[in-house]
């Protein structure tokens, strides 16, 4: 005999909520093996600071090639060693060096040579949807940074984490001894004008929470310590069982093409409204550390 139920009793039952999208970070952590590619450890440099933070830095061999050998050739020197980080302006930068200014250069290593501030070809293999304030062409490299070109040369962009050359006035170009690294704001503004050779993939934060300099340009006043440096070494100059081992989502992959599209369109249920676009710095490439064995 058929069971009658009150239309209150049928209103009443919960209806099984959608599940929501998967988030930018699930795309990348769901990412098959295939879509990650190794970083070589002769492209890792690690700095240790005297509170036993790590600032690990990969170098951009490919765009500013010649920077990157004399960084090299410091680490390989041991240069930085005892050197600080004597400059932290707010929502700008944190940079480090010899702040005596005093520090012989190691044979090979001087401020010289043409600028590496771009390069011809490598445009966007995948480009963003909404246009870019400071390009024509914006978007991510086969190699993994983010870029922006012209059409005919591609260069580097001042996103968060980025490491630059830090120089005096033209025509000094810097020589690799003294870094700056991005921990505000994105200065798009510096784009073609100063060198830079690599990203913070690990450790950003040791440097942005530190005190910020209270001299001009927030460089560091005589009543201020700098952070001192304890050591700075590339990953291949280490043990293999030391090594820190590091692999970034390919943007020739389809899943960070997923990835991109999450973070231009997020969704409901948090975001009620989708931007349709996203600025170039504010889509990270995914960086994981890789599993042994």
């Amino acid at each position: 005999m058929p069971i009658l139920l009150p239309l209150a009793f049928l209103f009443d039952q919960a209806v099984p909520a959608a599940k929501p999208p998967p988030s930018p970070a699930e795309i990348a952590a769901g990412a098959p093996a295939a879509a990650w590619r190794a970083i070589a450890d002769e492209d890792i440099l690690i700095f240790t600071l005297f509170n036993r933070r790590q600032v690990i830095v990969q170098l951009a061999a490919s765009f500013a090639p010649r920077h990157v050998e004399r960084m090299r050739l410091l680490a390989g020197s041991r240069w930085w060693n005892g050197a600080s980080v004597y400059r932290v302006q707010d929502n700008y930068v944190a940079q480090w060096g010899d702040a005596s200014e005093k520090k012989p250069l190691p044979a090979g290593v001087a401020d010289g040579g043409a600028a590496e501030y771009e390069r011809i070809g490598g445009a966007p293999v995948l480009r963003m949807t909404r246009p870019d304030s400071f390009a024509a062409i914006a978007g991510f490299s086969d190699d993994g940074w983010p870029v922006a070109s012209d059409g005919k040369y591609s260069w580097l962009t001042h996103c968060y984490g980025m490491v630059g050359v830090a120089r005096d006035l033209a025509p000094s170009v810097g020589s690799g001894a003294e870094l700056y690294a991005v921990i505000g704001h994105a200065p798009r503004a510096l784009d073609r004008n100063i060198a830079l050779v690599g990203r913070v993939i690990e450790g950003i934060d040791a440097l942005s929470s530190l005190p910020r300099g209270t001299g001009k340009l927030g460089f560091y006043e005589k009543d201020q310590v700098p952070a001192a440096i304890v050591s700075a070494r590339l990953a291949s100059a280490l043990l293999p069982a030391e090594r820190p081992r590091f692999e970034y989502l390919m943007p020739t992959s389809p899943t960070f093409a997923r990835y991109l599209k999450a973070r231009e369109n997020r969704e409901p249920p948090f975001f009620t409204v989708s931007a349709g676009g996203a600025d170039l710095c504010s889509v990270a490439v995914p960086v994981r550390r890789r599993s042994a064995g």
